[in-house]
């Protein structure tokens, strides 16, 4: 078959470009999906056991979550209706959450349309859509994993989501409103996964809460089911909610007295995040 000039040269450049959109479109999606066997190195304490009391230390709080913190008890949890509480999609991560994720293909393009994250505790299962949807209207109803969108923004995978119900960013009392945003990056390097989380709320946090969480790839772990059926721990009035009134709280200056710490220090705000607020507290103490 003969190709004049003109059609040859265009023959070219259009295998050409087409070969950089393949090639483009490959380099810029990561294949997330298989079992990760979560790794608690980094903050192991808080991510096991639990922060504790009156410990805001690092955390970007107002004086709001500081006061609905400070009233908190840790009885909540024995309640028949909290017993059973998943984790909410921010949370989630921070508590035993070995994943396996997983997607949904187009069958023509196979494009990938949706991923799918299901966490150890609870088997929280997460969608989140890669077709480009809208988020919902703000009225509509909130959940605990949210409505999740993400994209690709070279071979890190971001994560925006929207309409959270209310939960929390530390379980010691330290609250997130419905009101927050969440924005994710799914980073993978070979076997390992990283998840940096970045927490806007503007009922009770001043900055970002910027998080980070580890995985690594294990082929042979299997989730669980998982029941819940709640039980009446601790006979109560119908009605009651575990509670301290202000200043009734026994507890709370007991992490600052444990660890010798100024009581401003353990009420945390965003200036305690910063290396700077080590150096203010060295001039406070008069400069030991």
């Amino acid at each position: 078959m003969y190709f004049s000039p003109c059609m040859r040269t265009t023959y070219v450049v259009g295998a050409a470009a087409v070969s950089v959109l393949l090639t483009s479109s490959a380099l810029a999606q990561v294949d997330l999906s298989g079992a990760w066997g979560q790794r608690f190195h980094e903050d192991a304490p808080e991510r096991g056991a639990g922060p504790e009391i009156g410990d805001y230390l690092g955390m970007p709080v107002n004086d709001a979550a500081r006061r609905r913190a400070d009233a908190w008890d840790a009885s909540k949890w024995t309640m028949p209706e909290r017993q059973c509480e998943p984790h909410p999609a921010d949370y989630g991560p921070r508590g035993p959450a070995s994943l396996r994720i997983a997607s949904t293909l187009d069958p023509v393009s196979q494009d990938v349309v949706s991923w799918h994250v299901t966490a150890l505790w609870m088997l929280q299962r997460r969608t989140i859509y890669m077709d480009g949807r809208p988020h919902p209207s703000p009225y509509a109803q909130h959940s605990w994993q949210g409505f999740s969108t993400g994209e690709w923004e070279g071979d890190m995978l971001t994560v925006t989501t929207t309409h959270l119900k209310e939960g929390w960013f530390r379980r010691n009392g330290l609250a997130r409103s419905e009101k927050a945003t969440l924005v994710e990056y799914f980073i993978r390097h070979g076997d390992y996964l990283t998840l940096v989380t970045v927490v806007k709320d503007p009922v009770y946090l001043t900055e970002p809460l910027v998080r980070t969480s580890n995985w690594v790839a294990n082929p042979g772990f299997q989730l669980s089911p998982f029941s819940c059926i709640p039980t009446v721990e601790i006979e109560r009035p119908r009605g009651f909610v575990p509670h301290h009134l202000p200043g009734t709280n026994p507890y709370l200056n007991e992490f600052a007295a444990k660890h010798g710490l100024p009581a401003e220090a353990a009420r945390g705000g965003a200036e305690t995040m910063y290396p700077e607020y080590l150096e203010r507290l060295r001039q406070d103490a008069g400069g030991r």
